[in-house]
């Protein structure tokens, strides 16, 4: 059963004088490549992490011959490929046209929706969530209003057990019980039939984009809109034909037209048994799924995370043959592979990832470790975030807690997770690509010296010789002050 009230979608609201946005913004996308110091980055979307067989084996190709030959996995479960030639755009497009990842040039980069990754797998949610994001994805590039849509707006579709609802996402779909959906966009949602959710989501992003040319300022995200113009939802709901009752964000619970509250639906999840199997892969709510076996009825998916968030092409090719022909990346730069029908089989390709070096268990040393790019990929950053992130972590227990697993072999995802923050080390203060929620701050200085936060207070930490025992000791706390962006 899950949890009586999945958390509230987060979308932060904007503090203090409103952003001006002067320009469009510079995201990478798969047409527009980014220069950066180890050569040029492209950045691939793909709605609810969803890959085939051929086209992750057509990415690991591409990796090894365009580029620095491996795969960075996203916060936000897209792709990246990282030391392209300034000319291989062209070949590039190509590659991924021929592999159907490329559907609209014009609307390539808004293509960004994240999706519960273990939606129909464990017997947990009630929603089907990957299908849609594949109506969503269909319905963005089908509209031309839509190819407006910042590089940085995001979709989050949760099938009600809370963790991509997590995520900080613009327009939120959240899977409710008796056939009902949530849609979320800041402070405002509505209750519609899940059958609508897709055409929802749509219609919120539409709703946005008006209300952004409204107030004047450019905004790229619902949380820049200046206060008192917020998208109106509802309007666009209706003129779309969708039938919605406004509820309250927090609560689920419907209100009338004054904003009074009301008896009505329960809120997404409360009071509901969405399933019954011993699958074990979510996390805490707000968290990704726990590497290892993940059990749903009748079927076994295996569950696995990148080291840093970086697969190479080897490691990739590993994780096939996929035996529903699907993969999914996860935003906590995981894979998950579902459809294995014997449970044997599934152990094996768990121990096989093992051997390839990706994390199958929460006994691993590199589990929950993160980092941006750093040098010598960034010229921004202050620091070879990546290299001081693995120091000290070949060492036997490294982070770990006093018991814990085994970090030497798989474990089954149904092991209890860690008492462990995550870390994140950041080459610079913009913190790219921190994750959400509760974790280490392992920031680097423009000095040469880290500031590591934690539970409220921060410690410095000098040598980078000393950085490995402050993150162990910190990621042992009980809360975080989360730095953002």
């Amino acid at each position: 059963m899950l949890a009586a009230m999945p958390p509230t979608p987060t979308t932060p609201a904007n503090r203090g004088e409103p952003r001006i946005r002067e320009r469009s913004d510079a995201c990478p996308g798969a047409l527009r490549l980014h220069p950066a110091d180890d050569g040029h980055l492209a950045r691939l979307r793909l709605p609810g992490g969803l890959l085939t067989s051929h086209q992750l084996t057509t990415l690991a190709r591409a990796a090894e011959e365009l580029g620095d030959g491996m795969l960075s996995v996203t916060s936000r479960g897209n792709v990246e490929l990282r030391g392209l030639g300034e000319e291989c755009g062209a070949q590039l497009a190509d590659v991924l046209r021929d592999a159907g990842l490329l559907p609209s040039d014009t609307h390539e980069r808004v293509r960004n929706v994240v999706s519960s990754p273990l939606a129909g797998l464990d017997g947990l949610g009630c929603g089907t969530v990957q299908l849609w994001a594949q109506q969503l994805d269909a319905l963005l590039c089908a509209s031309g209003r839509a190819a407006r849509l910042s590089g940085r707006f995001l979709f989050a579709l949760d099938d009600g057990r809370g963790d991509v609802a997590g995520l900080g996402a613009d327009v939120t779909l959240l899977a409710a019980d008796g056939g009902s959906a949530v849609v979320h966009v800041g402070a405002q949602a509505f209750r519609i039939a899940a059958g609508d959710a897709p055409r929802a989501a749509l219609a919120a992003a539409e709703a946005f984009l008006t209300a952004a040319e409204d107030s004047g300022t450019g905004a790229w995200r619902v949380r820049e809109l200046p206060a008192g113009q917020a998208p109106a939802v509802g309007a666009q709901l209706e003129a779309a034909g969708i039938a919605a009752t406004r509820v309250r964000a927090d609560a689920g619970e419907r209100t009338d037209p004054t904003g009074a509250a009301t008896d009505g639906p329960r809120a997404a999840g409360a009071g509901t048994e969405h399933g019954s199997g011993p699958g074990a892969g979510p996390g805490p709510q707000g968290a990704g799924p726990r590497p290892g076996l993940v059990e749903g009825p009748g079927r076994w998916a295996v569950s696995v995370a990148a080291p840093l968030g970086r697969l190479t092409a080897a490691q990739a090719r590993a994780l096939l043959p996929a035996p529903s022909d699907e993969v999914r990346l996860t935003p906590w730069r995981g894979v998950v592979v579902p459809g294995f029908t014997d449970p044997d089989e599934a152990r094996a390709r768990l121990r096989a990832l093992d051997e390839a070096g990706l994390i199958t268990g929460t006994g691993s040393p590199w589990y929950g470790v993160g980092a941006c790019t750093g040098r010598p990929g960034c010229g921004k950053a202050f620091a070879d975030v990546r290299a001081d992130a693995a120091t000290g972590r070949d060492r036997p227990g490294e982070d770990a807690p006093p018991t814990g697993p085994d970090p030497t072999g798989p474990q089954p995802s149904d092991s209890p997770p860690q008492a462990l923050l995550p870390v994140y080390f950041s080459g610079c203060e913009r913190r790219c690509g921190h994750p959400h929620g509760e974790h280490v701050d392992a920031l680097a200085l423009p000095d040469g010296t880290y500031r590591v936060t934690a539970g409220g207070a921060s410690v410095a930490v000098a040598t980078t010789a000393r950085l490995a025992d402050a993150v162990a000791a910190a990621r042992r706390s009980t809360s975080t002050t989360t730095p953002t962006k």
